[in-house]
């Protein structure tokens, strides 16, 4: 195995947005019998770092390609492309203000303890989140621009940030 492979090349995929995750899952698993450490326990010191480098890389590489956002990052990374994410924090107005809405949103049903009004808030949030993994598939797929591909990628990681804390107001107040 190749240690300067890119990660769809580890696991023979099309270096691509769209994925085949049964696939990727597949070939996941065939790999991991073969590099997995478990597997040279009776091998020298040596091979056995090796086997364990190897583990590891096709582990980062899975939880990497598996996750539609890590996906996005990585392809622009591997075309040189910088998402900036320490040190572009501008966005667009309408996002900004969208984003202020839905804490608004969040923070009142929240205090209120309403489960229907979080759940709701939890489902246009992906709703919208799925109308952006498709817009970025198209930002790097179907006419690439990966500078707005990594615009989306910016406003997605502040979406994926609130969709974890309703998911823990629905948590909280479940119990």
């Amino acid at each position: 195995m190749d240690f300067t492979q890119d990660h769809f090349a580890l696991f023979g995929l099309p270096r691509r947005y769209s994925i085949d995750l049964p696939e990727l899952e597949k070939l996941y698993r065939e790999i991991q019998t073969r590099v997995h450490p478990d597997k040279h326990v009776n091998l020298s010191d040596a091979e056995r770092r090796l086997a364990m480098q190897w583990s590891t890389q096709v582990n980062e590489a899975y939880q990497t390609l598996r996750q539609p956002l890590r996906r996005a990052q990585y392809l622009l990374h591997l075309a040189g492309i910088d998402v900036g994410l320490e040190r572009n924090t501008a966005m667009p107005p309408e996002f900004l203000m969208q984003q202020m809405e839905w804490r608004e949103a969040l923070e009142e049903v929240k205090h209120a303890a309403d489960y229907p009004a979080l759940e709701e808030l939890h489902t246009r949030m992906k709703q919208e989140m799925a109308d952006q993994y498709r817009r970025l598939e198209n930002q790097l797929e179907v006419t690439p621009n990966h500078l707005a591909a990594a615009g989306t990628v910016r406003q997605m990681m502040f979406q994926e940030k609130l969709l974890l804390e309703i998911d823990d107001a629905l948590a909280a107040v479940e119990s």
